[in-house]
């Protein structure tokens, strides 16, 4: 892909979504759990890397990027990384530094991604409705859909930010096809989160937390 900070990552799924929008669409319709969404993009960044993430809005501007991430595992299907007082930067210029540990989940073919918060009282999670994660140059870049989903310890949880959807999809023009997914997708994680698979599975954020700790 061409140089260009803000426009590789919408360019690239732009370009995506037009060449698999027909099979996007058969894959939900042939898959009744609708679970996942292939891609072939096979780029991925290497255990032990230090890399920084970026997440966009649809119509190609800086969302809020994370300086740092280090890498503890790195499939054709999900990169996980951890992080402690990370410097975050906001798309307004503001910057904050997170707080507790963290461990992030990233699907290269699911529309959602996960971290998971260490706090004294247990695992917390906030859930991104989002384009599946990209590498390139050095970074993971992915389309943040607005949607979030709350999950406190106990496992229940709050999905939020629908206003501010319903707003985005209108002024941003989502194509139905991305809002299709979105819902089904949406739908898989709450499904995830009941049966308490995959990242939110018990002791998954302990484990890896300390996978990063004894990798300092």
């Amino acid at each position: 892909m061409v140089a260009s900070g803000k426009w590789q990552v919408i360019n690239y799924f732009l370009k995506l979504k037009e060449r698999r929008e027909t099979t996007l669409q058969s894959k939900f319709t042939d898959n009744p759990k609708n679970k996942r969404v292939v891609t072939n993009h096979k780029k991925i960044p290497k255990i032990g890397d230090i890399i920084p993430v970026h997440s966009y809005k649809h119509n190609g501007k800086i969302h809020r990027t994370w300086d740092q991430m280090k890498i503890l595992e790195s499939s054709n299907k999900q990169i996980i990384g951890a992080g402690f007082k990370t410097l975050v930067t906001e798309s307004d210029g503001r910057k904050w530094k997170t707080t507790e540990p963290a461990i992030s989940y990233f699907f290269q073919d699911m529309w959602f991604n996960v971290i998971c918060m260490l706090r004294a009282d247990g695992v917390h999670f906030y859930c991104n409705l989002s384009s599946p994660c990209l590498y390139d140059n050095e970074i993971i870049k992915y389309i943040d859909y607005d949607l979030d989903v709350k999950v406190i310890p106990d496992y229940s949880y709050k999905i939020l930010d629908e206003s501010e959807y319903k707003r985005h999809k209108v002024q941003m023009n989502y194509p139905y096809s991305v809002q299709k997914i979105l819902r089904r997708q949406l739908d898989v994680l709450i499904s995830m989160i009941r049966k308490k698979e995959g990242p939110f599975a018990p002791g998954f954020a302990n484990h890896w937390y300390e996978m990063y700790r004894k990798s300092k």
